[in-house]
């Protein structure tokens, strides 16, 4: 039963995603989500039993899959440094088109825990990569200007013309070492 629970739980969060993908998450349905899925509507609250929790859920998934891109990326058998895999893999997020992050207000309105695995994820992050350098400053202004540039991103307030934003991820590099 368990697997089988985990399977639609799965299942939903894929067409969450794609229903996102499509509509934005400020449109998300449940209907509409359940629908893709292949799930009652039931089934998909014995899942999530709200919205905002489907998308807190959603926030999660992309987490695990970050920090999944992360550990690929900063295996033995790659040179690559945890804060220079940060760095790519978050400049590269941002490159890809990403709908209003008006929904995102509204969740956190209704549940201010939408929050918790988002600061949790960056709290760990950042004492991960605290424990691999000796340059707590580099480490400092090359954590920040990727946050702030995946805020701007996220908010559609970037202000950076590609040549500065490939600028910026090259210099950020360069500090990483």
């Amino acid at each position: 039963m368990k697997a089988r629970r985990a399977n639609s739980r799965g299942r939903i969060l894929a067409a969450a995603a794609d229903v996102a993908r499509e509509a934005g998450p400020g449109s998300l349905s449940l209907d509409a989500v359940a629908s893709r899925a292949g799930v009652s509507k039931g089934g998909l609250l014995y899942n999530f039993p709200t919205k905002a929790k489907l998308m807190q859920g959603l926030v999660e998934n992309y987490l695990d899959a970050f920090e999944k891109a992360l550990e690929e990326r900063t295996t033995e058998a790659s040179d690559e440094s945890v804060l220079a895999a940060y760095i790519r893999l978050s400049a590269d997020n941002c490159e890809k088109p990403k709908p209003s992050a008006s929904w995102m207000f509204s969740a956190i309105a209704e549940d201010p825990e939408f929050l918790t695995p988002i600061k949790a994820f960056k709290r760990q992050l950042f004492e991960r990569l605290k424990g691999e350098t000796d340059d707590l400053g580099s480490l400092l202004v090359c954590f920040l200007a990727i946050e702030g540039l995946r805020s701007m991103d996220l908010f559609d307030s970037d202000v950076l013309s590609p040549e500065e934003r490939k600028l910026l991820v090259s210099s950020l590099l360069k500090i990483a070492g």
